[in-house]
């Protein structure tokens, strides 16, 4: 019975080298819109203002409250994103500029001027479908 442990733990090991492991791509330059093309997300946004307005974001880009951007934890600065707010149907397009939102299980924070757009100003916060459109070009 004690050669059960060790076929066990010898089967674990041979199994888990059957399991394939990701691949992770890297290249240099800006990003293309075939590296995050059908890339959707849906959760809650949040905005940011007058307290940001003109300090350097992530991307060294100063912020602009009455910009069409926003900030999202992990696409590429230069992305183009459709906005589409789930509880009144509206829709806006930003460019992401800036990392975050890093609170409340946010995924975007939107400009001021982008929230204003699909009429969130109000609530502060709305539920969203993100959805990749493009890449700004240089």
């Amino acid at each position: 019975m004690r050669a059960a442990p060790a076929i066990a733990a010898a089967l674990l090991l041979a199994t888990g080298c059957l399991v394939p492991r990701p691949v992770y791509l890297t290249r240099s330059g800006p990003p293309s819109a075939g590296m995050i093309s059908g890339f959707r997300q849906r959760g809650t946004a949040s905005f940011y203002g007058p307290g940001f307005s003109g300090r350097p974001t992530a991307s060294g880009e100063i912020f602009d409250m009455d910009a069409m951007t926003c900030a999202h934890r992990t696409l590429p600065f230069g992305t183009v994103l459709r906005v589409t707010n789930l509880d009144n149907g509206s829709e806006t397009t930003v460019r992401v500029n800036d990392r975050g939102p890093y609170s409340g299980g946010r995924i975007v924070d939107l400009s001021r001027a982008a929230a204003a757009d699909i009429g969130m100003l109000d609530t502060g916060t709305a539920e969203v479908l993100l959805t990749v459109v493009g890449v700004e070009d240089d």
